[in-house]
């Protein structure tokens, strides 16, 4: 008779259960990111673009593209350390900074900022990694780690924009225009609006779309502030939902890709686009909609909407706080504000039409329901949920891309079986997720991470 092993009958393996560990596991995670960010550099390289390593490379000692994002990534992660290592990380990068600014206004360079919370955050890991032991270092590396991974998620995320423009030579706007007949053409009207207010409402709404990042990092800067003093981390907050979203949602980019009206039908087409439409006319109705060819070098990001899909997660993460009590009032003010700027923001400027933002809403609670609460467990409520907002997900762009001339022609009806299936969606995530849970209750209760300080 044979005997099986007991270290692999009690534990699925000793091989299993060392994988299981947190540090194989930060290991492997480590070596994944690596692996991605260097197999994306190479095709960069092979295809004549900017890769990832070389913009973090201008982080560190050249420009940074953006001002915004390595600080976003420094603020996430400080909510690790405590109030003095924090002063002590915001003085040396602000001092780090002034230096860069200084040396590139003398070489008569753009005055940017970026290099000093990048060098910082670098620095704060390994300090953390080398020098602090138990809980301290536990949290400070956590942390650190969502700080990185936001900041090197915006890299990734600008080479897979070439990559969409690479490997597709034609879009599907044809196919749009037509289903957002359905939702009466919002692009073309709010594109109409926003040049009536003029460009204040302009300016605003731009600042806004470009600064998602810095609404998300306050946000999630306050569902973390207790992570320090109480050794807790929440069992789900936004940047898990960001990150996620920012892996799931952009795949859909080369499986349907769309330009947008200011490109495929306005002056931005370089040639490419179908007419000078936007947003003074709305395109007729093609009943033989075909793939249109289109340049090399314009991201084809439109479906879903991902800033839609972002500002919905920020919006949701404003309502309540991480322990299930209402959010204070100019949190739940702020989360709705960005959800309506941005909304207004991306058809307004032409960058998307009314349908990819149904869809981004869909992804958006959809992936939010799969995340959310993890201490319920998979239980149906949730795969009913998960599974009824991915077949919704589905079928919308199946009818996008097969269903568009009927959707055109008539209109009303496909609008309302458009709105009708978000809708539905949305309260079927409200009644499983706010309409059961009184305010006071713990919806979420924090996870504790390392050991406990000695006493």
């Amino acid at each position: 008779m044979l005997v099986e092993h007991p270290r692999i009958v009690a534990g699925g393996g000793a091989l299993g259960a060392r994988l299981r560990e947190p540090r194989t596991l930060a290991v492997v995670a480590v070596c994944a990111v690596l692996a991605l960010l260097i197999g994306l550099q190479v095709a960069a390289w092979l295809n004549g673009f900017g890769g990832p390593l070389a913009s973090l490379a201008r982080d560190y000692v050249g420009t940074p593209k953006s001002m915004s994002v390595p600080w976003a990534g420094l603020i996430l992660a400080l909510v690790g350390v405590n109030a003095r290592r924090r002063v002590l990380a915001v003085a040396a990068a602000i001092g780090i900074d002034a230096v860069w600014v200084a040396l590139r206004l003398l070489d008569g360079k753009p005055f940017t900022v970026g290099n000093g919370p990048t060098i910082v955050l670098t620095a704060l890991a390994v300090i953390a990694a080398v020098r602090w032991r138990g809980r301290e270092r536990a949290d400070a590396l956590k942390a650190a780690a969502l700080g990185a991974l936001l900041v090197l998620a915006t890299k990734v995320g600008d080479v897979w924009l070439h990559v969409t423009s690479a490997v597709h030579p034609t879009v599907l706007d044809e196919y749009l225009v037509l289903a957002d007949h359905a939702l009466g053409d919002p692009s073309w009207v709010v594109g109409r609006v926003l040049d009536v207010l003029g460009p204040e409402v302009y300016a605003v709404l731009h600042w806004v779309y470009i600064e998602l990042p810095v609404a998300a990092i306050v946000v999630a800067v306050w569902q973390l502030r207790r992570v320090v003093p109480t050794g807790q981390w929440p069992s789900h907050y936004l940047v898990r939902t960001f990150l996620v979203l920012g892996l799931v949602g952009p795949l859909f980019y080369v499986l349907f890709p769309v330009v947008g009206p200011m490109f495929a039908y306005g002056a931005d087409g370089a040639g490419f686009q179908v007419g000078n439409f936007w947003p003074s006319m709305v395109p007729p109705i093609d009943r033989d909609p075909a793939a249109l060819p289109f340049d090399a070098f314009t991201p084809r990001n439109c479906m879903p909407s991902m800033h839609t899909a972002w500002a919905l997660s920020l919006f949701i993460h404003t309502r309540r706080d991480v322990d299930g009590s209402r959010a204070p009032a100019w949190l739940r003010l702020g989360g709705a504000f960005w959800l309506a700027a941005t909304v207004a923001a991306t058809l307004g400027f032409g960058y998307h039409y009314g349908v990819d933002l149904v869809a981004g809403a869909v992804l958006c609670l959809t992936v939010e329901s799969a995340l959310r609460a993890p201490e319920r467990g998979w239980g149906l409520f949730r795969v009913r949920l998960v599974a009824f907002g991915a077949v919704v997900f589905a079928g919308l762009l199946v009818a996008y891309r097969y269903l568009a001339v009927p959707m055109a022609e008539y209109p009303v009806a496909a609008g309302a079986i458009v709105i009708g299936a978000l809708t539905a969606v949305v309260l079927a995530f409200h009644a499983t997720w706010f309409a059961t849970a009184p305010h006071g209750v713990a919806q979420q209760p924090p996870v504790t991470t390392g050991p406990a300080p000695a006493t």
